[in-house]
């Protein structure tokens, strides 16, 4: 490639309008950058969680925990059309009915006579080049494929000096057999400023390519913004069907600019004022019926197409070309930030479910071995109470029985024995096979009646404890992992069905067994024979009820108590040493779900939260700007707040200007900003309309982010100084309490509730505000934060829940019940903060005014209450303010005032 000289400085000028239309893609250019900065910093975040939770090295932490994390992931369909934006440079297509029209446009763009516009050409024959205008430092013309490689081809601006480019290089040579010269752009590298943010492609004529395929080249890889030049009074057939081809694959706005004066007749009746070229474009659905000038863009479109009729007005493709990529960038940022927002509930909502089982799991397992001890202990209690019922009860079974079992001996068969039917009498051994055999058929009968009699006494418990022992045990066997869980599972369940199905057999290893087959053998001595005696049933009937009379009930009911006391306690062992075994595997696992909350707490939900405020205050900025910072209302510990007229269609506004200090106090403030972000609105909250990252913050020395709300008129503390009546601020007290409820119904606590955290209405309706120390409990890391007079005193040990905030605004309602900002007594003898803090945890409290009712000074004190346990819940608070509200201001009595009734 040779260059060639321009005889007027390749510098080009630049007049007002190119540094505006620059300074348009400078903005766009500089937020793309902080796009692509964080789509860099969320992929890495992704990364390092896959990498974190894919390796096993968590093995002991429940299987439920680590699925949902591994599932936080960068979702493949928005990380490629992320990845695809930030890569995508700005370009401007020109586009247009004639070359001269195309040339006339980008010849005022650059501020230089580049291009010829005096031929008038044929579009359906011409046969001119694509064009590219690219930056460089040196002036440069060339033949290259567009995004493959240069060609080697002489042309004519290599020649010498040149001011426009020669028309000889613009056109391809009827004779030009090579394909690839035929197709080649010529790609014209300028030092210029404009081209220094965004390249310029200028689409041949209808000869050489289609509009369609120009586009079709570069739509992928840039951010279009498409002018068309018209130079007719009318769109030609071709034209129409040219545009109507990219509005229906592309959907892009069209910036349509007039190259010359019209020439034809202006419209009337209903359409006065509109052109027929409007009227076409309006045809087209390029521009809306009823606006000249410009209208909304065909379906699909992110902006509206616009015509302007009048050349010298070219400076309206500044605000048309902001407009296309600001929504570009928006839409953009807002994918991203879904993106953030959806992995970052799904990371609380994990924190909330390993918070309840850190909390959970150990109460079950005590809840385990109560119900066990108790089970235990009432079986036992049961087998020494009914020895004695025991006796009763073999006694009063034999009784029962002693007929049917004489009648069923006297007939019985016996097995293996051979007897002579003429009554002959037997050997002796077989006598004794015998006797066997009837002791065999009363132990069974025995067996079977006294079970059946003990099992029903002791039923009721198996009914009672063993199903809510297996509940409790299946729940707690869920929380291992899988295998584990299963080993335990069926171990458990073996020891339950053993121990507590309360069986009792006399096999012929048991205890009674032995002790009746003594008593048996006993029988056997004393029977003597002078020869032996003829098995008849007379024989049979005598040796059973000698056997039923010699057993003795009260060894047998002491006998099976013992039996059934010492499988009881067996199996009260095995239970409790496999229950230590789950509790050890627990206890490992636990601390591994306790570090992995942490993780959660800590880094990873803090480290999102970052990304989340960057992305959403992009799309806030893009969206509406940056706000103005009117004068200053207030300073807090972290900020200042600033009024500012109006944001985002909002006015008036709060501005809370914050300077995070140190990388803790950005995640504090980015999880501040999420968890404002997802509460839905309710009227007893202020509005959080959007934030913007100011990043030039003090002249440009640090990053400040820019929360903006809603305004209100005052504080609490400015109205009660100001004076408000009791119904007024019984009004306020409930408003307080329904906003708290509210935030807690959504799992978050404030710790923060105070007089300057009340914000009221010009009508002195209350609203609750700076949700800085906000969090839900499962996040919070039991750090100690709040107002000192408001802090509850459980809040120095580091472990407190939602009833801070009841604490909280028990110290409110002295303030607001005494309608002073003066500190309590008790508090203002305090000399440092450490001494009040002493005093609390001893128990000191707000001394009781002479001007408090009586049902309002308990409800300080029930609110107060060093127990949080013991303090009431909200939904209780707030019936027993109305009922004190109405009682104090609308049931006054013997025409008392107000303040009277107090």
């Amino acid at each position: 490639m040779e260059e060639g000289d321009r005889r007027t400085g390749s510098s080009g000028s630049n007049g007002p309008f190119y540094r505006e239309l620059g300074r348009v893609f400078v903005y766009y250019n500089k937020h793309l950058g902080r796009l692509h900065q964080n789509l860099r910093e969320t992929k890495r975040f992704f990364r390092d969680i896959k990498h974190t939770y894919s390796g096993g090295s968590d093995s002991d932490i429940r299987a439920a925990d680590l699925g949902q994390l591994q599932c936080i992931s960068f979702p493949r369909q928005e990380e490629e059309y992320l990845k695809l934006t930030v890569r995508c440079r700005p370009c401007i297509f020109v586009l247009g009915q004639n070359c001269s029209a195309r040339g006339r446009v980008v010849n005022t763009l650059l501020g230089d006579q580049l291009l010829p516009t005096s031929v008038q050409c044929d579009p359906e024959t011409c046969k001119r080049r694509r064009i590219r205008f690219r930056h460089g430092k040196q002036t440069l013309v060339s033949l290259a494929l567009p995004e493959q490689y240069e060609l080697v081809h002489q042309l004519v601006a290599h020649q010498g000096k040149w001011d426009t480019i020669p028309e000889e290089d613009l056109e391809v040579p009827e004779d030009e057999e090579d394909p690839a010269h035929r197709l080649a752009e010529l790609e014209v590298t300028l030092p210029h400023q404009l081209l220094q943010e965004v390249d310029i492609v200028v689409s041949p004529c209808r000869g050489s390519q289609t509009l369609t395929s120009t586009l079709e080249d570069y739509i992928d890889h840039v951010q279009s913004v498409v002018v068309y030049a018209v130079s007719e009074d009318l769109l030609t057939n071709q034209d129409e069907e040219e545009l109507t081809d990219i509005k229906e694959k592309y959907k892009l706005p069209l910036f349509f600019l007039r190259t010359t004066p019209p020439k034809g007749k202006i419209i009337s009746g209903p359409d006065a004022g509109r052109s027929a070229l409007c009227e076409q474009l309006t045809e087209l659905g390029y521009l809306k019926r009823g606006l000249c000038s410009c209208g909304a863009a065909g379906s699909g479109s992110s902006a509206p197409s616009l015509l302007v009729e009048q050349f010298d007005k070219l400076r309206q493709l500044c605000s048309f070309s902001r407009q296309v990529l600001q929504m570009h960038l928006v839409d953009a940022a807002m994918v991203l930030n879904m993106v953030h927002s959806r992995c970052l509930d799904l990371f609380i909502n994990q924190a909330f479910d390993m918070r309840r089982d850190l909390q959970i799991t150990p109460k079950r397992l005590e809840y385990t071995r109560q119900k066990e001890s108790e089970l235990y202990e009432s079986l036992m209690r049961i087998s020494d109470r009914k020895q004695e019922e025991l006796k009763d009860m073999i006694i009063e079974t034999l009784n029962s029985m002693r007929d049917q079992l004489l009648e069923d001996a006297a007939n019985m068969d016996f097995k293996d024995i051979a007897i002579p039917q003429n009554g002959e009498p037997i050997g002796s051994q077989e006598v004794k096979s015998c006797i066997f055999q009837i002791k065999e058929l009363i132990i069974s009968r025995l067996n079977q009646a006294v079970v059946n009699k003990l099992i029903s006494s002791v039923d009721y418990l198996r009914e009672s404890f063993v199903g809510t022992l297996e509940r409790c045990l299946r729940s707690l066997e869920r929380s291992q992992q899988e295998s584990a869980s299963h080993i335990t599972s069926n171990h458990l369940k073996q020891i339950l069905n053993a121990a507590y199905h309360v069986e009792v057999t006399f096999n012929s290893g048991s205890t009674v067994t032995r002790m009746v087959w003594e008593q048996i053998v006993q029988i056997i001595q004393r029977i003597t024979w002078v020869s032996p005696p003829a098995i008849t049933p007379e024989w049979k009937r005598r040796v059973a009820q000698d056997a039923i009379e010699s057993l003795s009930a009260s060894k047998l009911a002491k006998s099976i108590c013992s039996q059934f006391c010492k499988r009881l306690k067996s199996s009260h062992e095995a239970f409790a040493s496999s229950l230590k075994q789950l509790e050890v595997g627990h206890s490992g696992r636990l601390e591994k779900t306790e570090d992995l909350w942490l993780k959660v707490r800590k880094d990873h939900a803090p480290r999102l939260a970052r990304l989340s405020l960057e992305s959403r205050s992009l799309q806030d900025v893009l969206l509406h700007g940056k706000p103005r910072l009117g004068r200053e209302l207030g300073r807090g510990q972290y900020g200042v707040v600033y009024l500012c007229d109006s944001w985002g269609g909002h006015f008036p506004c709060a501005l809370k200007s914050v300077v995070p200090p140190d990388e803790k106090h950005w995640n504090d403030l980015a999880l501040e900003f999420h968890y404002m972000r997802s509460l839905p609105k309710h009227e007893r909250l202020v509005d959080l309309h959007g934030s913007v990252i100011d990043y030039n913050y003090g002249g440009g020395s640090s990053i400040a982010v820019l929360l903006i709300t809603e305004r209100l008129h005052r504080d609490l503390y400015v109205g009660l100084k100001a004076g408000l009546p009791l119904e007024t601020r019984l009004q306020i007290a409930l408003d307080v309490v329904e906003g708290i409820r509210f935030l807690h119904s959504q799992g978050l606590v404030h710790r923060d509730i105070k007089l300057k955290n009340v914000l009221l209405d010009k009508k002195n309706r209350a609203k609750i505000t700076d949700l800085g120390f906000c969090k839900p409990e499962a996040m919070m890391s039991g750090s100690i934060v709040g107002t000192p007079i408001h802090m509850a005193p459980e809040l120095f040990s580091g472990k407190y829940d939602n009833s801070v905030d009841v604490y909280a605004f028990g110290i409110l309602f002295w303030y607001i019940c005494s309608g002073s900002i003066k500190l309590p007594e008790a508090f203002e003898k305090c000399s440092s903060k450490d001494h009040l803090w002493n005093n609390v945890r001893k128990g000191v409290r707000p001394e009781r005014l002479a001007i408090f009712d009586e049902e309002c000074w308990k409800l300080m004190e029930a609110c107060w209450n060093g127990d949080p346990s013991q303090r009431p819940l909200l939904g209780i608070v707030q019936p027993m303010l109305q009922g004190i509200r109405d009682r104090l201001c609308y049931k006054k009595k013997s025409g008392k005032t107000l303040e009277d009734s107090t």
